[in-house]
Formats: structure tokens, C-alpha cells, sequence
């Protein structure tokens, strides 16, 4: 039986640069919040989130316009709870469709930003934690999307606190020095190749 490593961490602690680095060693992972985008872009998920919002939540070409989502919800607990439990069961049933295609693997990795929010913490084997302390985090994400320090501080406010995760986690690691965080992640591959 494929095990099931989450792989986690607030905005900016660089849980991306670790799941590439999984996958450059041929490991799949499945990047749920990529995933997440595209099951949004269906109609029926576009409908039930357009239905959520008075305004219309749609760019010109009919897509989602994420950025005006992303403002009108993290000010807004309640809504972003409600976008979550429309997209959150429909990411899990491509979950399961995906991860047939690797049940030969020993482990797989699924990569989800708010695997704690959502309790998906209890569908895996074991959770990989990637943190980093918080002045480290918003001052990545600032670079990263450009956006102001209040935005970042909001989209953390939204996020379980690191002191939780860390509680709830098999494995964490700081990464603030890339070439550690790389180093602890081969050797965390290597337990995990043991399970």
C-alpha cells in the first residue's frame, strides 16, 4: 500500500522549493493547490463560486479573477470556509484518481498549503513540516508576488498557527539555509523509504 507524506507549511516558509526538490529525485508529488486552480476553472465549481459573491468574480475571458477572490475572502473567514468546502471534495476525488497511477510506488507526496485547515493531516502516513520564522516568510512572499505586508500578514492570520502544525507534524524543517533544508530532506527521504 502507497503511503501517503504530507507535505506542509505556511505562505512563504518554501514548502514549493521543497516538493520540486521531491520530484527532481523522481518521487511524485501532487501539488494540490495547482490542482485546486484548474478544478476551480470547471463550470459547475465556477458557478457554486460566482454564487458565493455578489459582484461578479469573473475576468473578461470568463476565467476567475483570483486576485479579487483572494482580496474579497481573507478579510472574510467565512467565505474562504465556503470556497474551500466546494473546492476541498472535489481536489480529493483527484486525489484518489491520481494516486492509482502510483500504486507502486512506496510513497507519495501531496503537497497542500492548508493540509491542517482542512484536516487532510488525517488521510496521511506521516507530515512533513516546512517553516521558517515569520519576518523570513512575509519578506519571501513580498518578493515572491508582490504585494504589501498587510496582505501577507492576513493570508497568515488565515493559516493555523506554526506552533499547532509543529505539534501536529512527523518531521519539520526550518528552512532559512537552502542547502540544509535539502540535506534534511534526503535524509527524511530516507525514513520515509523504510516505512
Amino acid at each position: 500500500m502507497t503511503k501517503i507524506i504530507g507535505l506542509t507549511g505556511g505562505i512563504g516558509s518554501g514548502k514549493s522549493t521543497v516538493a520540486n526538490y521531491i520530484a527532481s529525485k523522481g518521487i511524485p508529488v501532487y501539488i494540490a493547490d495547482d490542482e485546486a486552480k484548474k478544478i476551480m476553472e470547471n463550470a459547475d465549481v465556477k458557478q457554486r463560486i460566482q454564487n458565493l459573491f455578489e459582484e461578479s468574480v469573473l475576468n473578461a475571458d470568463e476565467t476567475l479573477n483570483r486576485k479579487m477572490i483572494g482580496e474579497l475572502v481573507f478579510n472574510n473567514p467565512s467565505k474562504l470556509k465556503k470556497i474551500n468546502t466546494i473546492v476541498h471534495p472535489e481536489v480529493q476525488v483527484h486525489f484518489k484518481k491520481w494516486l492509482k497511477k502510483y500504486k507502486n510506488f512506496p510513497f507519495v507526496i501531496k503537497e497542500v498549503a492548508i493540509l491542517f485547515e482542512t484536516g487532510g493531516n488525517k488521510q496521511c502516513d506521516k507530515v512533513i513540516l516546512i517553516t521558517a520564522p515569520e519576518e523570513v516568510r512575509i519578506n519571501r512572499t513580498i518578493k515572491r508576488d508582490h504585494v504589501t505586508r498587510e496582505s501577507v500578514l492576513a493570508r497568515i492570520k488565515n493559516q493555523f498557527p506554526e506552533s499547532d502544525k509543529i505539534k501536529l507534524s512527523d518531521f519539520v524543517i526550518e528552512n532559512i539555509i537552502l542547502e540544509n533544508t535539502l540535506s534534511e530532506t534526503d535524509n527524511i527521504l530516507k525514513i520515509l523509504a523504510k516505512l
